[in-house]
């Protein structure tokens, strides 16, 4: 009930008018008037304390605000103000506690305390040094934890004191040199060397002879530490000692951690905590590290002085065991105490004893510790435990492989025969051979012998052949498929699934046909099957190699097929029918009257035949323009190929050919003279048609082009009875590059002729309509340097007097 006339009472201090002060918001009624830009920082300081007093969040205020008249608009700016006090801390309270608005939490201050850390390697192998190698651990105090309640406050301590309620006040306070706290109207308090809880009860006195309404209840009275101290410690014997400032909360871990640790000889189960020049306290940090146990770890005062002395007795466990490495024992400590350390053996130790290299004054010695003196043996000064490996050996097996249902390896007791492991193993496989089984024995000296037994005679309970085994044997089972050889049957020729089958006793040439998929549509009713010739002695007048048998396969008698018996390695090739080809087709295109595909009617179909049946040239057509463009075979760029033409391995003409005729050249142009064909059908050129062949027979044009290096890339009307240079001059003639000696043409028909000479005189070929000239590229050629003309002119000059000299 309290708390909600606490609250009404907090609403009527939010919202009077701006001109008032901040101890006369609580009479304020009507809040129309109130203008929050011009509430100082102070009064919106004082209504956030008001706030937090009273655990309400200004969220929960607004629905009173807004029906006691205030606006919207005017709400929105003092949340905005409120926000802006909670993140920036400039309230009264700005040397207490200081509220985080993204955590939702106030965060206790503390001066901020640097370490460096230093990686120790010459003790990297020490127990317990890699807790203060690592930069990620820290054993710093959580300032966010409550006070506990046995802090001792001291000078540099700060108290955050509050009053709420009717009456109100707010101030952080230090704790003084003097260890004295000053509170506005109450006076100085001593608290120095008073824990937390003793000093509050004293304040809070000290308050309530002051504020009345503090003693009648009407207000209450807040104390928490908002700053902590720094104390001073000494650290003597870490890696590095010296003095430190750290926080009063912290504990002996913490100034260890800031100190690195013990330093290279220093010893971390002896460490003393020394207080007002006495020994306060013992710490052995291996009872955190192996147990977890921080009784230890007590808080620190002002000008404790942390000393770590030499170790007095350090060991080292190496080997089979979970964490090896060097350890410091005390006086009375056993080895099974080290082995604790160590976290024990690992899976693979060998722990019927230990090996333990010792240092007499004098010299080495070697002692092995047995098992039953683990827990009485007191580990020596620099004592090296060598923990081994078990031995990579049985004591009990025996294995059983082969012909049997579960080969495994099994346990081996005394007393075991070859029975007894055939049962262990579930029996004999339907396979085995019993005859004869192999047992492979290690000997004393770790040499093999092999012994056999007749399983046959063990199965029916003869005791002599039922032999006792030993540990190690091995017992091998036959299975009768191991002696069996693996025949192959062949089957080719018009047979779907053609290859290589297993052979099987009885299996008939039937069955083979079967299981290859059966005969294709083009399988002749011929099969052969070639068998091989098995004979012990040789026959001179017979020089044959195989047998072979004829048969004939029909769907209504196939008896001799069906009862014929395959034997192993025997070829069976099913013949192709006589005559089965599909029909293939020719194309013909262009200026014909049907176009179109044709099928070759028979094998020696010539195109003059294939042309009247697509119904001859049409008028359009270009009788010079016939041809015949024929797809180059797979198996001429093979043979291309697989020609040696004796060039070099770098030379790269036949690699270009060969690309050339798969890439650029997809087919051959064959040239056709219509002309005489129609005169007689029976030319030469009438060639004989090729499935894939494309007949193209081109439209009459009227044009000659000329391209290559010209001046002029261009098609020039035909000229009855102008010449080759005519049509050469009409494009501008050849380039710089123009090789004009060397000028062709090609012809409708896909012919190509060249000039020639002859006594210095050039002929050029006839010009056709629809003709192409083609102009190429002169070659390029390097011109001799100096140094070469004059190699080649003293070449000649010594030539020259050889000659001279000859014929004196």
């Amino acid at each position: 009930m309290k708390k909600i006339i606490t609250v009404f009472l907090l609403v009527f201090a939010l919202f009077q008018s701006g001109s008032l002060k901040a101890q006369d918001l609580l009479k304020g009624t009507d809040l129309s008037t109130v203008k929050v830009d011009y509430l100082s920082d102070a009064e919106i300081a004082k209504i956030k304390s008001q706030l937090q007093s009273n655990n309400t969040t200004i969220e929960q205020v607004e629905p009173m605000a807004l029906a006691k008249g205030m606006s919207a608009t005017e709400f929105a700016k003092l949340k905005v103000r409120l926000g802006s006090q909670f993140a920036t801390g400039t309230t009264g309270v700005s040397n207490g506690d200081v509220y985080d608005e993204k955590k939702g939490e106030q965060n206790r201050k503390q001066e901020k305390i640097v370490n460096k850390k230093v990686k120790d390697t010459l003790n990297s192998l020490v127990f317990g040094s890699e807790l203060f190698d690592n930069p990620d651990l820290n054993f710093e105090p959580n300032l966010k934890l409550a006070t506990p309640v046995n802090y001792v406050l001291g000078p540099g301590d700060e108290l955050q004191i509050s009053v709420y309620g009717v009456q109100e006040y707010n101030a952080s306070v230090p704790v003084t040199t003097e260890g004295k706290v000053s509170i506005q109207y109450v006076g100085q308090i001593p608290v120095s060397g008073m824990t937390i809880e003793a000093a509050t009860q004293k304040i809070k006195s000290a308050i309530a002879r002051v504020y009345s309404t503090v003693a009648s209840g009407q207000s209450q009275v807040g104390i928490s530490l908002s700053r902590i101290r720094t104390i001073k410690v000494t650290i003597i014997g870490s890696k590095q000692p010296g003095n430190y400032s750290i926080s009063s909360l912290a504990t002996v871990y913490n100034a260890l951690f800031l100190g690195g640790g013990p330093g290279k000889n220093g010893s971390y189960r002896n460490i003393e905590l020394l207080r007002n020049n006495k020994v306060y306290r013992k710490i052995d940090i291996y009872n955190f590290l192996v147990n977890g146990n921080q009784s230890d770890n007590v808080g620190l005062k002002d000008n404790d002085v942390i000393r770590i002395p030499a170790y007095s007795q350090r060991v080292t466990l190496e080997g089979e065991v979970k964490r090896p490495g060097i350890f410091e024992m005390k006086s009375g400590e056993t080895f099974k105490d080290l082995l604790a350390f160590a976290s024990g053996f690992n899976e693979f130790a060998y722990t019927a004893s230990v090996n333990v290299l010792q240092k007499t004054s004098k010299d080495l010695k070697v002692k092995d510790i047995k098992f039953s003196e683990f827990g009485s043996y007191k580990p020596l000064a620099g004592d090296v435990f060598r923990v081994s490996k078990i031995l990579n050996r049985f004591e009990n097996r025996i294995r059983i492989e082969g012909a049997v249902f579960r080969p495994n390896i099994y346990s081996f007791y005394e007393g075991m025969r070859i029975s007894d492991l055939i049962q262990q193993a579930d029996g004999l496989k339907e396979d085995a051979y019993t005859k004869r089984a192999t047992i492979v024995r290690t000997k004393a000296d770790l040499t093999t012998e092999a012994a056999h037994v007749n399983l046959e005679k063990v199965l029916s309970g003869d005791a002599e052949a039922n032999i006792s085994l030993q540990k190690e044997d091995i017992i091998t089972v036959y299975s009768v498929l191991d002696f069996k050889e693996d025949y192959k049957i062949t089957i080719d020729g018009e047979i779907k699934i053609p290859g290589e089958y297993e052979f099987h006793e009885n299996l008939t040439l039937k069955d083979l046909l079967l299981q290859a998929g059966g005969l294709t549509g083009s399988a002749s009713k011929r099969i052969e099957v070639a068998r091989m010739i098995k004979s012990d002695e040789i026959n001179a007048t017979n020089s044959s190699k195989v047998q072979l048998f004829n048969l004939e396969y029909t769907e209504v008698n196939n008896e001799e097929v069906r009862n014929f018996v395959l034997e192993p390695f025997d070829v069976v090739n099913v013949r192709r029918m006589a005559v089965y080809e599909k029909p293939e087709m020719v194309t013909v295109s262009g200026a014909v009257n049907y176009t179109g595909k044709y099928v070759l009617a028979s094998k020696k179909e010539k195109i003059y035949d294939v042309i009247q049946r697509a119904g001859g040239l049409s008028s359009i057509a270009n009788v010079d323009g016939v041809k015949i463009k024929r797809p180059i075979q797979a198996k001429q760029i093979e043979a291309i190929e697989n020609v040696n033409l004796n060039l070099g391995k770098k030379d790269s003409i036949q690699n270009k050919l060969a690309k050339k005729l798969k890439e650029d050249l997809k087919y051959a142009t064959i040239p056709v003279d219509w002309r005489k064909i129609v005169k007689d059908p029976t030319d030469k050129t009438n060639v004989t048609l090729f499935p894939g062949d494309e007949i193209e027979v081109s439209v009459y044009n009227e044009s000659v082009k000329v391209t290559g290096s010209v001046l002029l890339t261009s098609e020039i009307p035909y000229n009855k009875g102008k010449g080759f240079n005519y049509y050469l001059e009409s494009v501008g003639g050849t380039d710089a590059k123009g090789w004009k000696n060397k000028a062709y043409i090609i012809y409708p028909n896909g012919k190509a002729a060249v000039s020639s000479s002859f006594f210095f005189i050039r002929s050029y070929p006839k010009v056709l309509p629809g003709s192409q000239i083609v102009v190429p590229e002169k070659p390029e050629t390097r011109k001799m340097s100096t140094g070469e003309w004059v190699s080649i002119g003293s070449v000649i000059t010594s030539l020259a007097l050889l000659i001279v000299t000859s014929f004196k």
